[in-house]
């Protein structure tokens, strides 16, 4: 019976509505960009960076404003490998982000960075704005303010002139 018990709060615990964190390569996140029919928001962050974590629900928000037209917020951590996945995801849990959640399993800056964008030196928090149907694709290498997100996610959405 003790079995039972155990096996039901497993099974409501993950069923309790927060995103796992899943372990990705670059290449997976190419793929993932490639594939997309939507625009995309794609984060650069780590739990421990406080810039980071300011920008988080600027982020969130601005992309809530635009559900009906399915841009899609993906972060993607930094995080140390020693904090994947329990404290990358609890912090997820506490903070209630609401995301398409990865983490980057790479260890070579020379390699994956170039492959987000070509000035990209690592540094964080850094955000791609993608959007294949546009043509769309801008990089910052900085925090971004609540004033900007939602204009930049306007511009992606833009048809080519």
């Amino acid at each position: 019976m003790k079995c039972l018990w155990m096996i039901l709060i497993l099974c409501a615990g993950t069923a309790s509505g927060y995103a796992q964190v899943k372990k990705i390569k670059i290449t997976d996140l190419e793929r993932h960009i490639d594939s997309s029919d939507h625009p995309l928001v794609i984060n650069f962050w780590a739990t421990w960076c406080a810039p980071c974590v300011e920008e988080l629900p600027f982020l969130q928000e601005g992309v809530a404003q635009f559900a009906d037209q399915q841009v899609e917020l993906v972060l993607v951590s930094l995080d140390f490998p020693r904090d994947f996945p329990q404290t990358l995801e609890a912090f997820i849990k506490k903070k209630n982000i609401k995301a398409t959640l990865y983490w980057l399993d790479e260890t070579n800056a020379d390699y994956f960075c170039p492959k987000v964008n070509e000035r990209w030196d690592g540094g964080i928090p850094a955000t791609l704005f993608v959007n294949k149907k546009t043509g769309y694709r801008r990089f910052f290498d900085r925090a971004l303010t609540d004033r900007q997100v939602v204009p930049e996610i306007k511009a992606a959405l833009k048809a080519i002139p």
